[in-house]
């Protein structure tokens, strides 16, 4: 056979041209998410702060800008370039990139809303547990620093897997839009 593949019972073959021992290049199985090239390559999909632009569209654009709920003090946006299917966040209106900078109404109201995403994305989607966070300033890991929000993750028994750590990608099987939908009644009527 070949020095890169040992013809003994039991031994590993090495593709060079592959990180996947026993794997050509030709055999890996492609994942195209286009989508997040807009991502990674640093383009934003609105002149200034998302946080600020999005909520300042008519409410006729809220499936567009992905708004699933308008609150007093707050709303709930999915996040366009989620960790995991049903990622939502919960955005003060006020541009604050501080938890001590929000008054307490609108500090009850991140939290209230919160708490109610996170039961949503258990019953609407069989969430089986849900991480709750906040990255504040760009060394916490802030993606947009300048304004805080309270990520809700969905999280699954094995979604934490090889892909993310060998390939550097997330696996999203599901598209906003059709999650946005299924979502949707979950925030119908709250005030």
């Amino acid at each position: 056979m070949g020095e890169d593949f040992p013809e003994r019972v039991g031994s590993v073959g090495h593709d060079a041209r592959s990180d996947q021992p026993g794997v050509s290049v030709d055999e890996l199985q492609r994942l195209w998410a286009p989508w997040r090239f807009g991502y990674v390559a640093g383009e934003r999909r609105v002149e200034g702060c998302p946080f600020c632009v999005l909520p300042a569209r008519p409410a006729e654009r809220d499936r567009e800008s992905l708004i699933l709920h308008r609150g007093r003090h707050a709303y709930v946006i999915f996040n366009a370039y989620p960790y995991n299917p049903g990622h939502l966040m919960v955005v003060p209106y006020e541009h604050c990139a501080r938890l001590g900078g929000l008054d307490a109404d609108a500090s009850a109201e991140l939290w209230r809303l919160g708490c109610h995403s996170s039961e949503a994305v258990e019953a609407r989607f069989g969430a089986q547990g849900v991480n709750l966070g906040m990255n504040l300033g760009a060394a916490g890991g802030a993606g947009i620093a300048e304004h805080l929000h309270l990520h809700v993750v969905p999280r699954w028994s094995g979604d934490t897997n090889f892909i993310s750590v060998v390939g550097a990608a997330r696996v999203l099987p599901r598209a906003l839009e059709e999650m946005y939908d299924e979502l949707l009644p979950a925030f119908e009527g709250l005030a």
